[in-house]
């Protein structure tokens, strides 16, 4: 069984899937795997290049990556952002070319078979953007944890400005906050959903407790 995870900036979605993973359960965190990904899959490599170019990685590229003087190759992120946030048409690009090579890395790493997977025979995929990459045609299940935005702002302002609430990183975190999309496909008779209240008022164990008894 496949099941989705996926909910807004701050719902708690990430904490969430690792309680799951200390019980044992396989997690494929969608955030996490695209950046190795991208560091590592040279295919992938020159395709953003030759959409962004060669300043979309820190190290300067000869004009193929067997060409280069060895190294790593750095993804630069903040050119990107500057660059597909920018401009929708390249954001929608660039997905089409990250999120199939994410979805094949699954299929590829987790095989379809219960007892070739960890606890259970489930695999649990944490995503903030499990329906826009298509993630969701892979899922038997998913969850959608949500959470009032007031918490959501608490929590990433946290995460991500250490405490810091000034008005202009309470901005940013509203801004990205209302930038994401509403959770599709909430009504598809293909499987299950099951919506979590992720705001404080139960414990981390609790709501794994709910979403395995759900998942059983």
């Amino acid at each position: 069984m496949i099941v989705g995870i996926t909910g807004g900036i701050g719902s708690g979605k990430s904490t969430i899937a690792r309680a799951l993973a200390a019980r044992g359960f396989d997690v494929y965190d969608c955030d996490r795997e695209a950046k190795r990904i991208i560091a590592e899959n040279k295919d992938v490599q020159q395709q953003i290049i030759a959409l962004l170019g060669p300043e979309a990685f820190t190290t300067p590229l000869a004009p193929s990556l067997e060409e280069r003087a060895g190294g790593e190759v750095s993804y630069n992120t903040a050119y990107v952002a500057s660059r597909v946030f920018a401009e929708p048409e390249l954001l929608a690009r660039l997905n089409a070319i990250v999120h199939p090579a994410v979805k094949a890395d699954i299929l590829q790493r987790f095989p379809f078979s219960p007892s070739e997977r960890g606890t259970g025979g489930v695999l649990f995929i944490e995503s903030a953007i499990l329906y826009e990459a298509g993630l969701d045609e892979l899922c038997n299940r998913i969850i959608i944890v949500e959470a009032p935005e007031e918490v959501r702002l608490a929590r990433t302002i946290a995460r991500d400005y250490r405490g810091e609430d000034t008005p202009e990183h309470i901005n940013k975190v509203r801004a990205r906050i209302r930038a994401q999309k509403n959770s599709a496909g909430l009504s598809d008779p293909r499987r299950d959903v099951l919506t979590i209240l992720n705001d404080g008022t139960r414990s981390v164990s609790d709501l794994a407790e709910t979403i395995l008894a759900f998942i059983a």
